[in-house]
């Protein structure tokens, strides 16, 4: 997501232990705020979908 200019937090978000109780080790958060532009929306949208593909590759 860095590579295409977005900026996303990882982590437990204040919420650790349900995230415990859940098995989730972290997670990450994106953030918008009335000065974003739809652009910045577009590319967090294509930014996820590119994450999804590397995510959904077999391991060699």
């Amino acid at each position: 997501l860095d590579q295409q200019g977005v900026a996303v937090r990882a982590g437990h978000h204040c919420a650790q232990p349900v995230m415990e109780q859940w098995g989730v080790p972290a997670t990450v958060r994106a953030s918008v705020y009335f000065y974003n532009t739809m652009e910045d929306v577009d590319r967090l949208i294509e930014g996820l979908r590119d994450v999804n593909k590397q995510l959904s590759k077999p391991s060699p």
